[in-house]
């Protein structure tokens, strides 16, 4: 699989990098990266001088990115792997405009584990209805968003089995809690690589699922993952749970 890296020179860049280099059937052939100091043989600064012939798009870059990577994959026909957070609504109708053209993987995180505790907390989430529902993250602090596309992906999952729900991003001021009120709260702190908790819980009891991150490279593995389940889809949207699903 040959693989054009959007975000090459990035932390999740050389994670990509390394990943790629211990797998057999995996390649580099050429990366984009806007904040290279100077273009090199393999990695260039805008899509119009990539000239590899490749199999996919792995992006790990930035959202503002999102409309000239489309356009670049659209005109050769690449599917495309997005694993960058942050977009815009523009940015996003962009995506579901790329996907009526070609195979995109979207996903708020490329963890296995994160797609099990979305699972899990979908169906806490049911089982509890009354439960008071509350999201924690932590990251490094050199992360943009806040809070995380995981922390907003497994709002999502809540939502999914309680409609009602409404989120409450960073808690202030003065107030009691709503019945349908779902807290977020985002820490950044060092250079802690991903952990989510989501706690559910009543006047009597509480439920704690918690997924920790060790390493960046788990994130890695997980966009290969996605990629090698990309090659040959027909165009449309996929996530972490088709690919479960295969």
């Amino acid at each position: 699989m040959k693989i054009i890296l959007v975000g090459y020179e990035g932390h999740m860049g050389r994670e990509v990098r390394a990943c790629a280099e211990r797998a057999e059937d995996c390649e580099i052939v050429q990366g984009v990266d806007p904040m290279i100091p100077e273009s090199g043989d393999l990695c260039k600064k805008t899509f119009a001088e990539c000239g590899s012939t490749a199999d996919i798009v792995i992006d790990f870059s930035h959202h503002s990115l999102t409309g000239a990577l489309l356009d670049f994959a659209e005109s050769r026909n690449l599917p495309v792997v997005l694993a960058t957070t942050g977009q815009t609504e523009p940015e996003k109708a962009r995506i579901q405009a790329a996907a009526e053209k070609i195979p995109v993987f979207l996903a708020a995180n490329y963890s296995l584990g994160i797609a099990v505790l979305s699972d899990l907390v979908k169906r806490a989430a049911a089982l509890y209805p009354d439960g008071e529902i509350e999201i924690v993250e932590q990251h490094h602090d050199r992360k943009l968003d806040a809070p995380s596309g995981t922390a907003l992906a497994l709002f999502s999952a809540v939502k999914e089995v309680r409609p009602a729900a409404e989120a409450n991003c960073g808690r202030s001021g003065q107030g009691k809690r709503t019945a349908d009120e779902v807290g977020i709260h985002a820490i950044r702190m060092g250079n802690i690589a991903g952990v989510h908790e989501v706690m559910i819980g009543t006047q009597n009891e509480r439920i704690t699922l918690k997924h920790e991150a060790f390493s960046r490279g788990v994130f890695a593995e997980g966009s290969l993952k996605a990629a090698k389940f990309l090659l040959g889809k027909a165009p449309g949207m996929y996530g972490m749970k088709d690919l479960l699903s295969e």
